[in-house]
């Protein structure tokens, strides 16, 4: 029994793990930003494909992968919130008008990631093996990958909250999500900060995608699936929170795996499930700002 409830807990930390991951990049974006970025998943797919081929085509260990594809994706997202969100935010009437905008945006940017994913590594499954080798734990098994995967995104989170709550940075990025036009005032270069906003949750997407990339088989069209994930842990969490969209993802890797345990084919219903009554009960969720209608 209790072997039972260790491989339960063990197994929802390393879902919720990846969970967190996926989702906290997305929540940034919009919490700071307010773009809700449904091209998120995308984001996720091309840091996994771009392992794929590192790993497969230059024998790059996914560890030292972690050092590559980061920066990459963060300049990426970079670029797109200056030169396109940026214009977008300048030229709407007000927040709400740019989400709208910004998601119409986003919803393009969709098609033209998942096309050019097609076009270079095309529609078929693509998969490696790293570090698959098991590790007993109380007489269960896990695979190296996926606890390392599980350590990589504890930390990844840690170190996303403490640059959130204690650093300069941190600062501004929270000031210029609460009070915007008392961030301008007190000198912060709001633009920099959301582009940079932008780019570390472009970044964590990309991170996202690595270890992904050493636990499941890969195709350009799982980043719908990913998006989808994203949104619900997000709203889970709460819609600005950071701290939220982590609580929310391992709570709910956690109800994954407790579900599984009893019967795998019910977790993507228990998944939805959560997700409209979070809406129905709590629209605010775990902690955040509450949806509108209006």
């Amino acid at each position: 029994m209790i072997e039972s409830l260790l491989e339960i807990l063990i197994t929802g930390l390393i879902l919720g793990g990846l969970y967190a991951l996926v989702a906290v990049g997305l929540g940034l974006q919009y919490g700071v930003g307010r773009v809700l970025n449904v091209s998120h998943g995308q984001f996720i797919m091309v840091g996994a494909l771009m392992t794929w081929s590192l790993f497969t085509v230059l024998g790059i260990s996914p560890v030292i992968a972690l050092g590559i594809i980061t920066p990459i994706m963060f300049a990426i997202g970079y670029a797109l919130d200056w030169w396109l969100f940026n214009d977008l935010r300048e030229d709407s009437v007000n927040d709400d008008h740019f989400e709208a905008r910004s998601l119409l945006a986003s919803f393009g940017l969709v098609f033209v990631i998942q096309n050019l994913m097609l076009l270079y590594w095309g529609g078929q499954q693509r998969g490696y093996t790293f570090l698959n080798s098991p590790v007993v734990i109380m007489n269960d098994r896990y695979g190296a990958n996926r606890l390392l995967a599980l350590g990589v995104a504890v930390g990844i989170s840690v170190l996303l909250y403490l640059l959130i709550k204690r650093t300069r940075l941190g600062k501004a990025i929270r000031a210029a999500a609460e009070a915007p036009e008392m961030a301008s005032a007190l000198g912060i270069n709001r633009r920099q900060v959301l582009a940079v906003s932008f780019g570390v949750g472009a970044a964590l997407a990309g991170l996202a995608g690595v270890l992904y990339s050493m636990m499941f088989l890969l195709t350009p069209g799982a980043g719908t699936e990913l998006t989808l994930v994203a949104i619900v842990v997000v709203i889970f969490g709460g819609l600005g929170s950071i701290t939220g969209s982590l609580v929310g993802g391992f709570i709910l890797g956690l109800v994954t795996s407790v579900v599984n345990s009893i019967d795998p084919s019910l977790s993507v219903i228990t998944f939805y499930l959560i997700f409209m009554l979070i809406l129905l009960i709590r629209p605010s969720g775990i902690r955040g700002r509450k949806i509108h209608a209006d």
